[in-house]
């Protein structure tokens, strides 16, 4: 066991945990963050992406000692009530059926609209690629998106 001095979405949280414990479960287990969801562990469906200094990262293949004092957030950090643009166009088009891929959905398109704020379709595609819905929903994501730009 090691204590680890996290930056998760923008408080310090200290933690007592195995140096190789994926991100995932320290934010599920031990801090009771549980927006971020398991999908598959291996880093393929994107159900447990949170940003790692801006940049979506898979949380189950993310070892709690790669962090150090790099700024996590999850989708509970994105925003306190809810009103980040991406999350509001997610409403408008009523994106989510099942809802269990979507907090990994909408932290990869943030991270997106944060590096470019006015993607084309295949940009969309590129970035969103690998986040796998069960449910279908890719046309109203890529359209939330777009509306996400808007707002």
């Amino acid at each position: 066991m090691a204590t680890f001095n996290l930056n998760i979405n923008g408080k310090t949280q200290q933690v007592d945990v195995d140096p190789s414990t994926p991100m995932l479960w320290v934010l599920r287990d031990h801090l009771k963050l549980v927006g971020t969801k398991y999908g598959c562990g291996i880093a393929q469906c994107g159900a447990c992406t949170v940003h790692l200094n801006g940049t979506a990262v898979r949380s189950c293949q993310l070892p709690v000692s790669a962090v150090g004092d790099q700024a996590i957030t999850t989708i509970e950090g994105l925003s306190e009530k809810g009103d980040h643009p991406v999350q509001k166009a997610w409403l408008e088009h009523d994106v989510p059926q099942c809802g269990y891929c979507q907090a990994g959905q909408i932290m990869t398109a943030a991270a997106l609209l944060d590096k470019n704020a006015n993607p084309n379709d295949e940009e969309i595609e590129t970035a969103m690629n690998g986040n796998i819905c069960r449910c279908g929903t890719y046309t109203r994501i890529k359209k939330a998106i777009k509306t996400a730009t808007t707002l």
